[in-house]
């Protein structure tokens, strides 16, 4: 019998963490604070923690810690991207580990968070007690090519050509620069045109068939904007890494535990990224879900997740 998400439960904490360069990062901690402390990390980057994140983990023997990272979900300024890095992300997390008072914690992270766990692993090795990722984006520019050039854009063609409809024929060779531009516009209108064709596309390559592009068609709220603004902001800074700096550097990892699940039909981030990694790193448990895509929906996506959770307490 597959596992299903834990009964929703409140935090017991949430708080405003300074970071002395103009953000204030949200945090919120919820289950055991005696437990095993584990810390969720949000994709986008610039999308933000939900409720149900919580639900991947015991209650009773989890310590739960959310963090929407700089200028995404409850943190503050939203949308701001002065300050607002790879690196500096992981200093948030760092921040956030020595005020909590934990020595070591396990990083849980999809898509864009499992980026962040990776990088910050290979930084912080000896405070990391194991990883569990999803649906791994290894941020090179292959990675961010597939989503904005030349890729996803053969699986979903009508799609693509509204996308790139919507910029001017001689901006379209750096769609990520134009579309940036627009969302950050004074004008709202265009960056609202901005905003929904750039959650459009994205809506049509991680749900295929079942994306309704009606769900759009409304004003696109303040915090979608700023997502798609720190999306953009990071891809045209090469996430602030170097290519293939992940997999270069997979050896720092090689003495902690690691769990790579990855749906075999995820057109986001392909799986072909997991196995990379998986094949730098053999001591990797490598779980390929046949009919899971990007999202951690649906009940064999969640059974993996649970059950890694579950697992690792019980290892």
């Amino acid at each position: 019998m597959n596992k299903v998400l834990y009964p929703s439960i409140e935090p017991f904490s949430e708080q405003w963490f300074e970071t002395g360069d103009g953000h204030e990062v949200y945090v919120q901690q919820a289950g055991n604070p005696e437990g095993t402390p584990v810390i969720f990390l949000h994709g986008g980057p610039g999308s933000s923690c939900k409720d149900h994140h919580r639900c991947f983990f015991n209650p009773e023997k989890y310590h739960i810690i959310l963090m929407d990272q700089r200028g995404a979900g409850r943190s503050r300024p939203l949308g701001q991207l002065n300050n607002n890095t790879t690196g500096l992300l992981m200093a948030d997390m760092e921040m956030i580990r020595l005020a909590l008072g934990i020595k070591q914690w396990l990083l849980f992270g999809g898509s864009w968070g499992a980026t962040l766990a990776l990088l910050y692993a290979q930084r912080h090795t000896q405070q990391v007690l194991a990883l569990i990722i999803r649906g791994t984006f290894l941020a090179r520019d292959c990675d961010a090519d597939w989503f904005l050039k030349d890729g996803a854009s053969r699986l979903y063609p009508d799609a693509w050509q509204r996308f790139v409809a919507a910029i001017p024929q001689d901006e379209r060779d750096d769609l990520v620069s134009a579309y940036h531009q627009r969302l950050l516009s004074a004008d709202l209108q265009v960056q609202q045109e901005a905003g929904r064709e750039w959650d459009m596309w994205g809506g049509a390559v991680v749900l295929g068939e079942q994306f309704n592009a009606s769900e759009l068609a409304g004003e696109v709220p303040a915090t979608a904007i700023a997502q798609a603004s720190i999306e953009t902001h990071y891809a045209r800074h090469h996430y602030f890494i170097d290519d293939d700096q992940i997999l270069h550097n997979a050896q720092r990892l090689a003495n902690i535990p690691l769990t790579i699940i990855h749906g075999r039909l995820d057109h986001m981030c392909p799986i072909e990224s997991s196995h990379s990694l998986a094949m730098a790193l053999p001591h990797a448990h490598f779980i390929g879900l046949p009919r899971s895509n990007h999202l951690a929906h649906g009940e064999e996506m969640i059974d993996a997740l649970v059950t890694a959770a579950d697992d690792f307490l019980s290892d």
